[in-house]
């Protein structure tokens, strides 16, 4: 009987010291993910290949900036188009832009536009003068070929953290 009674008591113990700790476990999780600037990398298919030709797919791609956080502006300092050796094809700013809180942002790369080729990509970097939610910036591409249509998304990837 003193031996069950323990392994309640054990049991109590260590649900209060779970039950206790969990909200210290959730706010240190909630501030961990502000920032105030980062560069970000993000995938860009304009074009796929299909069949055992690897016959092109063009596709049209949107990339999405957009803030999040509800009570802060950022500052957009890069937004870059890059092809698949790596080298610049084209500068969509050319002076900070700032996007309000919960505001958005879009840049389009035309189905025709091949420049970029299957391993195009962007850079954009931001930062805001207070900590905050980061922006979610993701692109978007889309392209329809004889009845056969294709859509998918791609998110980016933090590359520099805290510019």
């Amino acid at each position: 009987m003193k031996k069950k009674n323990l392994w309640v008591l054990a049991w109590v113990f260590w649900i209060a010291g779970f039950v206790c700790s969990a909200p210290l476990a959730i706010c240190a999780e909630e501030t961990a993910g502000l920032s105030s600037g980062q560069a970000i990398y993000v995938p860009a298919y304009s074009h796929i290949y299909t069949g055992s030709r690897e016959m092109p797919f063009l596709l049209t791609v949107t990339l999405s900036i957009r803030n999040v956080d509800p009570t802060h502006s950022l500052k957009l300092t890069e937004v870059g188009c890059y092809g698949t050796e790596g080298a610049l094809l084209k500068k969509y700013i050319t002076t900070a832009t700032t996007l309000k809180p919960l505001e958005s942002l879009r840049y389009v790369v035309p189905e025709q536009d091949k420049t970029g080729g299957s391993g195009a990509n962007f850079m954009v970097r931001w930062q805001s003068a207070h900590p905050m939610n980061p922006p979610i910036v993701e692109s978007i591409m889309i392209g329809t070929q004889a009845q056969q249509g294709i859509s998918f998304t791609s998110r980016g990837q933090v590359i520099v953290p805290s510019d």
